[in-house]
């Protein structure tokens, strides 16, 4: 088979993919609200259960844990750092739309237990829901060019520069984190914590890989 067959051949294999097309500043602005809402929920669940999540929202429970701090205020104030460093790795916008998720996610952590409660909840039930509404949410954010900072903006990093699945690298952060709940939890809530990392991670690895997704 020559050149201009193979070329012909493969062209018609493999249609060429639609174009790019950008999500507008209105879509963006739901993606922001809704994304940090499902996450808000997700950490109503994991406080409700006196479980935590992994990544600097991990190390706000932690300080909520063991020195009674607002969980809000503390993740706020721990993802500062962590901005600096997303703007030289993916740009101001990224870095705009991450340091708003942020403190939006901070207002509802802060307002939403005057809304929603919960009544007796099965340990088991409540790790893999809320890691499911986080991981649903955190996938939002990601295809709107956002993040919750943190370990978030390393792993988002890592799959672009270096291809590691996002989803892998911050499972991988998420268990140091957890380990360290040893000092404000039993060991059988860390375990349902490390349960409910694996359902959000489950969410992102399989939801979010390179080449599947088209938004902007």
């Amino acid at each position: 088979m020559n050149s201009t067959s193979a070329s012909t051949s493969a062209s018609t294999a493999a249609p060429s993919l639609p174009p790019r097309q950008p999500h507008t500043l209105l879509e963006d602005i739901q993606a922001l609200l809704v994304g940090c809402f499902f996450v808000a929920l997700s950490v109503l669940v994991f406080r409700h259960s006196h479980l935590m999540p992994g990544g600097t929202a991990g190390l706000s429970f932690l300080g909520h844990y063991l020195g009674g701090w607002p969980i809000g205020a503390v993740l706020f104030v721990v993802s500062i750092p962590f901005y600096l460093f997303a703007y030289r790795a993916l740009g101001l916008a990224f870095t705009v739309r991450t340091f708003v998720a942020v403190g939006v996610l901070s207002v509802y952590t802060e307002v939403l237990p005057a809304f929603i409660s919960f009544g007796p909840l099965h340990p088991v039930a409540a790790a893999i829901t809320a890691g499911l509404q986080a991981g649903v949410g955190i996938l939002i954010l990601i295809r709107h060019g956002a993040s919750l900072g943190g370990l978030g903006v390393l792993a988002l990093y890592l799959q672009k520069t270096r291809g590691w699945r996002a989803g892998t690298v911050q499972m991988a952060g998420d268990c140091l984190i957890l380990l360290a709940g040893l000092l404000a939890m039993s060991p059988t809530q860390v375990a349902l914590s490390v349960l409910a990392a694996g359902a959000l991670n489950l969410v992102i690895g399989v939801n979010h890989r390179p080449g599947r997704y088209f938004g902007a």
